[in-house]
């Protein structure tokens, strides 16, 4: 269902960011200690589990810190004890667990999964500091604006959501950051930029994951949280895909709220109140005339439909983050994270699953040659081969025994074997199938993700790589020949002039050259006479 043979050209992953000085050293140091010991209480930084794997050498040090390990250390696998550590450190160790839990391929599903599920909650700051934020950040009185404003509903590390009514009556959830929350960002930074500096000095095996760079990662993340204007944009832009509709006439399953352009300043964000229930209510799959199957079907195809359709989706799906209501509508909230897909990524994602759908491992196979993820030097059937081992086993199972997440655990395997280094937006993407199959499957445990998958991936299918597309290429290819013969045309290389000079060699040179030769053949013939005497 579409030709292959043309070859895909990713493009060019941007440059890692700038490092940035450590601006206060001796805080950092002891800030850095403070983190060592909540992770050394959780058991978090050398975890008993990875204990036996270490070097001869650095066992006893893991015993060591093991003694000191307290009540928090003793419960729970290493992903889920990372997690309360991170909890407990604000949120730059947050935003830490949640790049964190993205990388699948370094640190293992399950530890991901885990690491994935921490929670950000924090008690809420008073109300009236609320409101004096809000009148700082948008200029105007709280009354201006909304006609009531309630105590905080919901409160993490970085911001906290509050009611409030506007004056045309519609109920809206005022977002507002932390009051200098920007300064606490800046020191776990600093903290972290000079752990990354230590790991890169001290630990050789640490230095091929970039730390510093990582850091700065985080960093940028962060600052984009910071600033709510850009989280409107964000929740403004998915609010316009998700109501676009599908071929058939229906919408992307999923809607969000509508941005308040009048509540929205640097440390506010006002959006309409999301309607039904959070999915971590266990009322909101109780409510009448809710469809439940369908609900898990819309989550998973609403999903699929902004990552292939449009290149950009909600890239942070879990329950907490999605309300429900009858018959089977959702809607999204928290846009923080939005994660992108180029044109060659989503014909990746497609190709992939698609592949799976049909069983057609060599597909599978070659779009990873194609499109540049697995170097030359290794074989295409050999890497059909190992997809066929992890693709065979599920066929035809009961869709509660098919994981997702270990069907992607197997994968990362199979990359790893073939030296294929995936792109950081494939990552997160993957961190976003997981968490979505894990709603689906809790709302409905016999849910098939591939039968939900389907129609969507069929769809962009035969629009993307059916004959119509390929007439549509082969059209966009000749009009762009066309143009550049245009500009050729227009503008033809100038002619290059070429002066090829005579050079003469000096006439001192060539008495030189003549006298050294006549000695030479003078003294030849000095040094044969005797023998032609």
């Amino acid at each position: 269902m579409g030709d292959l043979s043309q070859k895909i050209d990713p493009a060019t992953p941007p440059p890692p960011p700038a490092t940035v000085p450590v601006r206060d050293p001796l805080g950092s140091s002891l800030r850095l200690l403070g983190w060592l010991g909540v992770l050394i209480r959780h058991d978090a930084l050398a975890p008993r589990e990875i204990t036996p794997l270490l070097p001869v050498w650095a066992r006893w040090i893991a015993h060591l810190l093991h003694i000191f390990a307290g009540r928090e250390g003793r419960e729970g696998r290493p992903g889920q004890r990372l997690g309360k550590a991170f909890e407990h450190l604000g949120p730059v160790a947050i935003k830490l667990g949640q790049v964190l839990a993205t990388r699948a391929d370094i640190f293992g599903v399950e530890f991901a999964r885990d690491l994935g599920r921490l929670k950000d909650a924090l008690p809420p700051f008073p109300l009236d500091q609320a409101r004096r934020e809000v009148e700082r950040s948008l200029g105007r009185p709280v009354e201006a604006l909304f006609t009531d404003f309630g105590p905080a509903v919901a409160a993490a590390s970085l911001a906290q959501a509050h009611p409030a009514t506007l004056e045309d009556g519609r109920k809206v959830a005022v977002k507002i950051l932390r009051p200098g929350v920007e300064r606490r960002v800046a020191h776990g930074l600093d903290a972290m930029r000079l752990a990354a500096r230590l790991a890169v000095k001290f630990v050789p095996v640490a230095r091929r994951l970039e730390p510093s760079a990582f850091v700065e990662t985080i960093a940028r993340a962060l600052t984009l949280e910071l600033d709510m204007r850009l989280e409107a944009a964000a929740a403004s832009e998915l609010k316009e895909i998700m109501a676009k509709p599908d071929p058939q006439g229906l919408t992307g399953h999923m809607d969000a709220p509508a941005v308040i352009w009048d509540g929205v300043g640097k440390r506010v964000l006002t959006l309409e109140w999301a309607t039904g229930l959070p999915l971590t209510d266990p009322n909101a799959i109780l409510q009448p005339g809710l469809d439940v199957n369908q609900l898990a079907d819309n989550v998973v195809r609403s999903f699929l439909s902004q990552a292939l359709d449009h290149g950009a989706f909600h890239a942070d799906l879990h329950e907490g983050n999605l309300f429900c209501h009858a018959p089977a509508e959702l809607t999204a909230i928290d846009f923080g994270i939005v994660g992108r897909l180029g044109p060659a990524e989503r014909r990746y994602l497609a190709e992939i699953l698609w592949g799976f759908i049909s069983r057609d491992y060599d597909r599978i196979a070659r779009v990873h040659f194609d499109a540049g993820y697995v170097p030359k030097e290794h074989s295409v059937e050999a890497f059909a081969q190992a997809l066929r081992a992890v693709g065979e086993p599920v066929i035809g199972k009961q869709a509660s025994k098919v994981s997702m997440g270990r069907l992607l655990g197997q994968l990362f395997e199979i990359t790893d074997l073939f030296d294929m280094h995936l792109r950081p937006e494939l990552i997160l993407l993957q961190k976003t199938m997981v968490s979505v199959e894990g709603v689906a499957r809790r709302l409905n445990p016999d849910h098939d993700l591939w039968a939900a998958a389907q129609p969507v991936v069929e769809r962009w299918i035969r629009r993307e790589l059916g004959p119509q597309a390929q007439i549509r290429d082969a059209v966009d290819e000749l009009r762009a020949t066309l143009k550049a013969l245009s500009k050729l045309a227009q503008n033809p290389p100038q002619g290059q002039t070429v002066i090829v000079r005579e050079t003469r060699t000096p006439a001192w040179v060539i008495v030189c050259v003549t006298v050294a030769i006549c000695a030479s053949i003078a003294a030849l013939v000095l040094s044969l006479w005797p023998a032609i005497v």
